[in-house]
């Protein structure tokens, strides 16, 4: 790889990592970064897993070892959402791209709605102690969540972070940090499968997650350091970003 290209997938690494622990979508940058780099769509799709594997390790750490991650909830919402996640990754689905990209386009745009008149809800203060109990329809969610991520992957982690906040109760730091354990735990049965493939190709993905990797350690730092409020606005951002991605391009 030429070391201009290396050196511009390292930086778009290192925003792409800091957009995925705080929001999600990052891919909406990696992707074409890696297509520009000579890679095939659907080898810059797997590559790319290797820099989000590696970047969720980064910022779950770091979660973890400020106590922000709530690892028997994560624990118990993974037992719901792994085996959605390799049920959804075997279903043949025949969903016209144009339908899915209008689905996605309109929730992330509900979303955003969401955030802007209910701010509230995204305020929590993430130094407050709680305990989060959860119910018998949090692990349904995240059994469809898991599904969903399994065959398409595109937007998982904001659906994630969404239904942490709005029917868990967590507030967007411990919400994100359970977020990239659960990423952390899907993201491995998709890269293998890309992998058996043939479909990733490592210097690439390893400069890109080199970037990420940094770009996860600020964003988890930041997150720590500014709480809710913080996250909130590049969650807009991204949003924002998404729906314009996959309405008008």
């Amino acid at each position: 790889m030429d070391i201009t290209i290396a050196i511009l997938v390292f930086v778009v690494g290192i925003f792409v990592g800091f957009i995925n622990t705080l929001a999600g979508s990052g891919s909406l940058l990696s992707l074409p970064m890696l297509i520009f780099a000579g890679l095939p769509p659907v080898v810059a799709n797997g590559t790319n897993r290797i820099s989000i594997l590696l970047q969720t390790l980064v910022g779950l750490l770091t979660f973890r070892k400020e106590k922000m991650l709530d690892v028997r909830n994560a624990f118990l919402l993974s037992l719901a959402a792994v085996p959605g996640a390799i049920a959804g990754s075997l279903i043949a689905v025949d969903i016209p791209d144009e339908v899915m990209k209008t689905f996605i386009g309109a929730m992330i745009v509900f979303f955003i709605i969401i955030t802007i008149i209910n701010p509230k809800r995204f305020r929590k203060d993430h130094k407050e102690k709680y305990d989060v109990k959860l119910k018998w329809f949090h692990y349904l969610i995240f059994v469809f969540i898991g599904a969903y991520g399994g065959f398409i992957q595109a937007g998982v982690g904001v659906f994630m972070l969404f239904a942490l906040t709005l029917t868990a109760g967590y507030d967007l730091v411990r919400a994100n940090a359970i977020k990239l354990a659960l990423t952390f735990v899907f993201t491995p049965f998709a890269l293998a499968t890309f992998i058996y493939h043939d479909q990733v190709e490592w210097i690439p993905g390893l400069v890109l997650a080199g970037g990420s990797m940094i770009g996860a350690w600020i964003a988890a730092k930041l997150a720590i350091k500014k709480g809710s409020a913080a996250i909130r606005y590049v969650l807009l951002i991204a949003l924002a970003a998404s729906a314009v991605k996959l309405f008008f391009f």
